[in-house]
């Protein structure tokens, strides 16, 4: 019986310290190998000056198990760059970078222009990853986008990250 209570206890403590840490922590915390990032992260360099950091890239759907749901392909002009400025732009990622450290891309746009950093076509996977597979963006404090606007953004990116006319379904629009 003894022997019962402290292995129920021991997986409980188990749990419960497993439910605290969080992997959204890890992003952009410096690493040296593969070993000092959790599972869905991946130590590279990807930020300027930075050195090698941990970051989530080309996670599968890891927020519900899979991959986005069926539905029409959203496009850049109807349905992606409204949940984007009211959640991303707006306090972090586009003329002024008061929230974020990377200034070599901005969500105001769609493709880079005549002397601007990248825009979200170019950064589309990372966007999904960020803000559906691993939810790790927004960061808390700032206004989140729904669930339903989360799967029009992976959407949107599984479909190619079309701008407004070229979805592969003719454009339509794949508002909630």
């Amino acid at each position: 019986m003894k022997r019962a209570v402290t292995s129920v206890c021991l997986c409980a403590a188990m749990v419960l310290v497993g439910c605290s840490i969080s992997v959204a922590d890890f992003a952009g915390k410096s690493c040296a190998a593969a070993e000092d990032c959790p599972d869905s992260y991946v130590c590279v360099a990807a930020r300027p000056g930075a050195g090698r950091t941990c970051e989530a890239l080309g996670l599968p759907g890891l927020a519900d198990g899979g991959g986005p749901g069926p539905g029409p392909v959203p496009t850049w002009c109807n349905d992606i760059e409204p949940i984007l400025l009211a959640n991303c732009v707006s306090s972090c990622h586009g003329e002024v970078t008061t929230g974020s450290s990377r200034t070599d891309f901005r969500l105001d746009y769609y493709e880079a222009g005549a002397g601007s950093p990248n825009g979200a076509k170019a950064m589309a996977d990372r966007i999904k990853v960020r803000t559906y597979d691993a939810r790790t963006m927004p960061p808390l404090g700032v206004p989140a986008p729904t669930d339903a606007e989360r799967e029009l953004v992976a959407r949107w990116v599984v479909g190619g990250a079309p701008l407004c006319d070229d979805a592969p379904d003719g454009g339509s629009d794949g508002g909630p």
